[in-house]
């Protein structure tokens, strides 16, 4: 997803659509219009950015940022909803995805080659492993560092 497609897929998760998201951000239908599809010489910056998203309460914005980073976004629960169970499932959801990774790759390399439907295969589950891992790291993170205040100002942050 392209920053565009996010914003367009805000506005339309928006109820009432183009004209309730110009009129939460206090701006004209075709002034909201010409900062998405950047006409005359307007664009639309982060902070408008991350008003629509909140406004539309989806996470496209951010999905489309971590996207063309070459990234991915992965929203994490809070740490109340965190219990120790949750980061093991995590390791064994973890264990089982590398099975899987491993399956495809025999199958995918049996004939000597990768093919394009192969290679989308196995780039999708380790893309899905990265994103457990990167969860599985957060929660870690998150339920056992106990910074201090001053790291929390703007210190270290664990590592």
């Amino acid at each position: 997803m392209n920053l565009r497609e996010a914003f367009l897929g805000m506005i339309k998760a928006m109820p009432g659509g183009w004209d309730a998201m110009a009129g939460a951000l206090g701006v004209k239908r075709e002034s909201l219009e010409n900062r998405i599809y950047e006409r005359k010489g307007q664009d639309l910056g982060v902070h408008t950015a991350l008003q629509m998203q909140e406004f539309a309460r989806t996470k496209q914005f951010a999905e489309a940022v971590a996207a063309v980073s070459g990234g991915t976004f992965v929203k994490l629960p809070s740490v109340d909803d965190i219990a120790n169970e949750a980061i093991t499932d995590k390791f064994h959801e973890i264990f089982e995805k590398l099975g899987v990774l491993s399956a495809e790759f025999r199958v995918a390399t049996k004939d000597g080659e990768i093919n394009s439907r192969e290679k989308a295969v196995l780039n999708r589950i380790v893309d899905d492993i990265h994103q457990t891992l990167d969860v599985l790291r957060a929660l870690s993170f998150k339920v056992y560092c106990h910074e201090t205040a001053a790291a929390k100002k703007g210190g270290t942050h664990g590592s």
